[in-house]
Formats: structure tokens, C-alpha cells, sequence
């Protein structure tokens, strides 16, 4: 009786202290509505004018993830459906969590990721470059993101439990390529041999669990350009990842609407900068033929150079792709025999911050290709010529190529308008010709930002590494490998190091050294020179070390407040109008009575313009199902990648506009009636907004 009672009293004390191990952290996560006014803005990504909003095909969202230690020690992290993140945005995001939270939340444990889809709303980003293909700041976009990207951190710290974290990993094939291999064949052919591939196809996912092994999140860093939209597109999307996105949390939050629901999964971006989506490769748009491999041009009368794949079409690629990555997270989340795959990740949390002014930055970094310690510099920012030749997934404008060494008087004429380099610049850059002179140019405010966010997450043993650009595959290979170098070094650690991209502030490219030389599109985006590698590698090895000794740095110089400067030529919504005998909701072309499997649902509505009222974490339509004879039920909404919105002008003078609601009815869609419902604001022309309704006939889906 004594034994069986000591055996119990220790199989008790053994359950309480693995439970106490098991709760090492407090886990939350968030998810909130970011999307902007989906018309009359130019979308941010393919700096293509011509590109502006009519509508959206999925929202965009912001999902975050909180952890804390046992100690108290907190890090935020989101990724965010957007091109990529500007200081000043979250700037403001800090400003509110702080107004909630006192310091509990500050600039060096937050870390802000956009995905880099290219067809959300831009003008948030407050550098004069970056905006002026949006026409510049959009006050309404900023807005939304402010709010949408401080919500989300609010909701997963209300989420916040006792929880558990896991890692694994996977490779996904058949996602991506290298857009510019020439470039990547640059690096020393030893390196190259250590890789199988010349992107990496590696998936790496954070499982966030509570005590009771509940799936509470995942977030899924994989290195591809969110471009499988191609720059023709005018509907507001989340492009591959975030179509992935939806389908991982559709699969964890059933009979939910998108962007709804308590799980959250996500979809970040790494070292993408020359990874592209479109692995059907570069063709010449009209003889179909191979470009050059070395300018991304095509012979006279052939066409541009443009990539695509693997579907008929961008909607039907960027389906094809988002399922593969959704599919490969579902496999790590669904395998029964997890703890051969997946580790628990334990450890205390860290982070470490730093400003860094790249053009004023002199320093030395050990080579391990010459083992020698090569002295470093930056440059005033600049971009190079071949940046206006832009890219395989969008082609730029004029006779531009990719590859260009020499430069041109009538285009150094044109750029010395604007700004002139200084003979110390153009050799600091060499051997990249300056078409920009984006350092020297200070009119109307800032054009590239000189302060960058370097940011170091300790999660456990894994940690984070916030860059504010975009690392190509081999730039982001070195840097992993050094971060873990140092960490080892100092902490005596083995850990996993992810690389976050387009973190905190946006800074265009950074290519190896190497590659810098080929001078395509990357390496003449990479703005700081020839060192800007060099320069991340020996701040993120001192950052780490740092880091590892639990030492705190100087902050370093702030970045400038530019919020007071901002223009913009965006002019808001004046008045609507709607034509005489109807009013706005009236349903101009009604339903068909019947459909089936694999038709579309068309309808139009007399609108007024959806940037009246963005209908943050509402929807402009529904389509509802009924369910009884009072009672429908929502089945789909403006999130949904089944439907899409298209708004039009019908006469600019008197405000008229109409909206279009697509319906693609895919096989897995229930039989039944249906109706759709429209709802929008419209401005008076005397002053106020108010709200209307529109409701179409009901109509039958039949069965298959």
C-alpha cells in the first residue's frame, strides 16, 4: 500500500514538472482585416502606372503571433498581405500598442513582414521612389494598415495561453525558379555545390499548440515572389501565399468565412529576391520563344520577355501554387507521427534592434571564400539602370536591359535633372551605372531611405532575422549560415535560423557581391553598392553576439518623421450619382433562375464608389443560401476566391458607377436557391455619406 501510494505521489510530481516544462511559453495569435480602397489606387509592387484598382478578388489580412517567456519576455511578429513595410507605418502601429499597453510593445520586439504580394493598395510606404508610381501618399490606405496591423497584435495577445511551440520542415518542389540564374552562377561554383537547388524549396513552419495540444496557428516562411498575378491584374489579391493562407485556415476554422475564425495560418515571405512563382520560365510574349538569358530581352517584333505558369492563366497559377504550399503545411500539420518530423522548440526569447546608416557605414567583414577581412563601405543610395528594365514576372518600360554595365548621356541628362551623383558615388557603385540618384535627391522629401531596421527574434532555438529588403536565395543563404555561426559561437547553441523578408523598412534589393557584378535587376536595385551584403552580414554577426550575451547596442539613428511632408495627387471621391428612374442598390442585371457546377454567376448593381466606405472586416456583398423559409445563410463573401468585385465608371461628370459581382460555382458548392446582396455608401453631392442596399432575385444552383 506505502509503494502504490509513493508511486502515485511520484507520478504526480513527474506530470506537474513536465507540465511545467511544457509551459514554457504563452502563445497567441490575430488576425485582422488590412485592405485598402480597392479602386482608383494604383496597386504597389510592379511601379506600373497603369495599374489601379477595380475591385478586389480576396481581401488582405494581417496575422500575427505573440510569445512570451517565463520570464516576461515578449516578441510580436506579422506578416502582412502587403508589398513589403515602410518605418512610418509602424511607427504608428508602435504609437497605438503603446497607448494600450505602455512599453509592454516597442520598436526592437516587433517585427512588421509584408508578403510582397504586388496587388494591394500602395502609398503607405513614405519614401518618394516607392510612392510615386501610386501617385503618392494615400492617407486612407496608411490608415487601414495602421489599425489592421495594431489589431491583430492586440488579438493575439488576448489569445495569449500557456502553449507550446514546434518546428518542421518540408520541401516543396515545383513553386519556384531562379529569375535570374546568370546572376546566381556568379557565386563561387564550391558554394553552389553545397545546394542541390539554385532557390531554396525548403518550407519551415512554426506550430503554435496549448497545453492540451490544440492547433492554435502556423506560420510558414518559403522563399517565392508573390507575383503569380501578373501586373495586367486590377483586383485587389493576396496572390499565391495568401491564397494559401486561406486554405490552410479554411481547413482549421470549417464553416467559417475567410479571414474568419480562431486558427491562424500564414504564409511569410524569406529570401525571395530573385525567386519567381511563374516556373513555366521567360518566353518572348509573341513568338513564344527563349529570351536571353543574360538581358531578359527578346529579338524585335517578338515580343517582351515574360514568365508565367503553371496555369492557363495568373488566376488559374496562382490557384496551382498556393494549393502546393497550403498542401505541404497541411502535411506537416496532419502527420501522425510528428515527433519524427517536428521538434518542440524550447528556450528563453530575445530580440535586439538596430538603426544602421548604410551610406555612412565603414567596417571589415571576414571572407571565408579568401579568408581574408575585406574592408567595407556603403553608398548613398542609387538605383541602376537595369532596375528600369525591371523583371521576368513584369517587364519595365523603354529599350532598358537587364545586364547593363555602361551608361547614357541623354538618360544621365535626364537623371541629373533630377539629381546628380557625385563622382564618389559612381565610383562607390561601380560597376552598376546610376539611373537614379535616389540618395541626392531631396525634393519633395525623401526618395529611398539611408536608415535601415536590422532585427534579430530569439525564439528558443530558433531565430528570426528581420531584414528590410529583399535577400536573394544566396545573400540569404550566408546570412543564415553566419547568424548560426555566431550564435554557436557565443551561445553554444546548434539553432534554425528564418529569414524574414521585407521586415519594418523597405530598401529594394540585396544581392551577394558576386552577383552584383552580372548587374540585373537585383543587383541594380541593390541600392547601397557593391558592399550592402557585407554590411548585413558583419551587423547581423555582431547583432547576434550581442544578442546571444544578452548585451544591449546603441539604437542607432532614428529614421526621419516625414508624416508633416507627404503629397499626393490622389483626389477623394467627390459625389455620386445614379441615373434617373433607379437609385443606388437598384440591380440593373439580375441572376439567371438557373446554374450549374462550373458556371459563373454574373450580376450588376448601381453603385456607389467602394471608397466611401472600405467595409474593414465587412464585406461589399454576400451570396447567401437558404436554409428555410425565413431564414438565408452566408456562403460566400468579398474574401472568397470563388467570387470577384468589379467596379466601373459609367459617367465620370454626373458620378455614375457600377458594380459587377462575379460568382465561379466550383464543384464543391451546395445545391440549393441563392441570392445575392450588395451593400456600399454613397456621397451626396451637397455633403454626407450614406449607406444603401441592393438585392438580387433568387436563383437555383443545381446538382451536379
Amino acid at each position: 500500500m506505502a509503494n502504490s501510494k509513493m508511486a502515485f505521489l511520484a507520478f504526480l510530481a513527474v506530470s506537474f514538472l513536465c507540465g511545467l516544462a511544457n509551459a514554457t511559453y504563452k502563445v497567441g495569435v490575430g488576425r485582422a482585416d488590412i485592405t485598402g480602397p480597392p479602386v482608383e489606387i494604383n496597386f504597389m509592387g510592379y511601379a506600373n502606372i497603369k495599374q489601379v484598382g477595380r475591385g478586389i478578388h480576396t481581401r488582405v489580412f494581417a496575422r500575427a503571433f505573440v510569445v512570451e517567456d517565463e520570464k516576461g519576455n515578449r516578441v510580436a511578429f506579422v506578416s502582412a498581405d502587403a508589398g513589403m513595410m515602410g518605418y512610418g507605418l509602424k511607427r504608428e502601429v508602435i504609437k497605438r500598442l503603446q497607448a494600450r499597453y505602455g512599453n509592454l510593445y516597442h520598436n526592437d520586439n516587433v517585427a512588421i513582414s509584408g508578403t510582397h504580394t504586388h496587388g494591394a493598395p500602395g502609398g503607405f510606404l513614405m519614401h518618394l521612389l516607392y510612392d510615386i508610381s501610386i501617385l503618392g501618399f494615400v492617407p486612407q490606405t496608411f490608415e487601414v494598415m495602421a489599425q489592421g496591423l495594431y489589431l491583430c497584435i492586440k488579438r493575439a495577445t488576448d489569445n495569449l495561453v500557456d502553449g507550446r511551440i514546434l518546428l518542421s520542415k518540408t520541401t516543396v518542389l515545383n513553386v519556384n525558379i531562379n529569375r535570374s540564374p546568370s546572376s546566381y552562377l556568379r557565386n563561387p561554383a564550391e558554394e553552389r555545390a553545397q545546394y542541390e537547388h539554385d532557390t531554396d524549396k525548403t518550407l519551415t513552419q512554426l506550430r503554435f499548440v496549448d497545453l492540451e495540444n490544440n492547433l492554435l496557428g502556423a506560420f510558414n516562411w518559403y522563399a517565392v515572389h508573390a507575383t503569380s498575378m501578373n501586373n495586367t491584374n486590377r483586383l485587389v489579391t493576396s496572390d499565391n501565399v495568401g491564397y494559401a493562407a486561406l486554405l490552410l485556415e479554411k481547413e482549421y476554422n470549417p464553416n467559417k468565412m475567410p479571414g474568419k475564425g480562431k486558427f491562424v495560418g500564414a504564409f511569410c515571405s524569406s529570401n525571395l529576391g530573385d525567386v519567381s512563382p511563374n516556373i513555366m520560365g521567360p518566353k518572348c510574349s509573341i513568338s513564344g520563344n527563349e529570351c536571353d538569358l543574360l538581358t531578359s530581352r527578346c529579338p524585335s517584333g517578338e515580343g517582351d520577355c515574360f514568365a508565367s505558369g503553371p496555369g492557363k492563366d495568373m488566376f488559374e497559377s496562382t490557384q496551382i501554387l498556393g494549393q502546393r504550399l497550403a498542401d505541404a503545411a497541411l502535411g506537416l500539420l496532419n502527420e501522425q507521427s510528428q515527433e519524427s518530423t517536428a521538434r518542440e522548440v524550447t528556450g528563453d526569447v530575445r530580440f535586439i534592434h538596430q538603426f544602421v546608416d548604410m551610406p555612412n557605414y565603414n567596417g571589415s567583414t571576414y571572407n571565408p571564400l579568401s579568408r581574408k577581412v575585406d574592408k567595407v563601405r556603403g553608398c548613398q543610395p542609387a538605383m541602376g539602370y537595369s532596375f528600369a528594365a525591371g523583371t521576368t514576372d513584369g517587364p519595365g518600360a523603354f529599350s532598358f536591359e537587364q545586364g547593363t554595365t555602361t551608361d547614357n548621356p541623354m538618360w544621365n541628362f535626364v537623371r541629373d535633372f533630377i539629381a546628380a551623383p557625385t563622382q564618389e558615388d559612381i565610383k562607390c557603385h561601380e560597376p552598376k551605372p546610376i539611373l537614379l540618384a535616389t540618395g541626392r535627391a531631396t525634393f519633395p522629401y525623401e526618395w529611398q531611405p539611408k536608415i535601415v531596421s536590422d532585427q534579430l527574434l530569439k525564439i528558443g532555438d530558433v531565430i528570426i532575422a528581420a531584414v528590410p529588403c529583399e535577400f536573394t536565395t544566396m545573400a540569404g543563404r550566408r546570412l543564415r549560415n553566419q547568424i548560426r555561426a555566431a550564435a554557436s559561437a557565443v551561445g553554444g547553441i546548434d539553432t534554425e535560423v528564418i529569414i524574414a523578408g521585407l521586415t519594418n523598412i523597405y530598401t529594394s534589393y540585396t544581392v551577394t557581391p558576386e552577383e552584383y557584378q552580372a548587374q540585373r535587376y537585383e543587383a541594380a536595385s541593390t541600392i547601397f553598392g557593391p558592399h550592402t551584403h557585407s554590411i548585413y552580414m558583419d551587423v547581423f554577426e555582431r547583432l547576434t553576439k550581442a544578442m546571444m550575451r544578452n548585451e544591449t547596442v546603441d539604437a542607432g539613428p532614428s529614421p526621419p518623421y516625414m508624416n508633416d511632408v507627404m503629397l499626393s495627387l490622389n483626389t477623394g471621391v467627390l459625389f455620386d450619382g445614379h441615373p434617373i428612374n433607379t437609385d443606388f442598390g437598384y440591380v440593373k442585371s439580375q441572376p439567371n433562375k438557373e446554374y450549374g457546377i462550373n458556371e459563373t454567376v454574373k450580376v450588376t448593381y448601381i453603385s456607389g464608389n467602394p471608397r466611401n466606405n472600405l467595409f474593414t472586416e465587412k464585406t461589399y456583398f454576400t451570396i447567401e443560401r437558404k436554409i428555410n423559409e425565413d431564414r438565408w445563410k452566408v456562403a460566400y463573401t468579398d474574401a472568397s476566391w470563388e467570387t470577384k468585385m468589379v467596379w466601373h465608371r459609367t459617367n465620370t461628370i454626373l458620378g455614375f458607377s457600377e458594380m459587377d459581382i462575379y460568382w465561379d460555382i466550383s464543384p464543391q458548392t451546395l445545391p440549393g436557391e441563392y441570392r445575392i446582396r450588395h451593400s456600399g455608401e454613397y456621397k451626396y453631392i451637397l455633403g454626407g455619406k450614406y449607406p444603401y442596399e441592393g438585392l438580387t432575385h433568387s436563383f437555383t444552383v443545381k446538382e451536379d
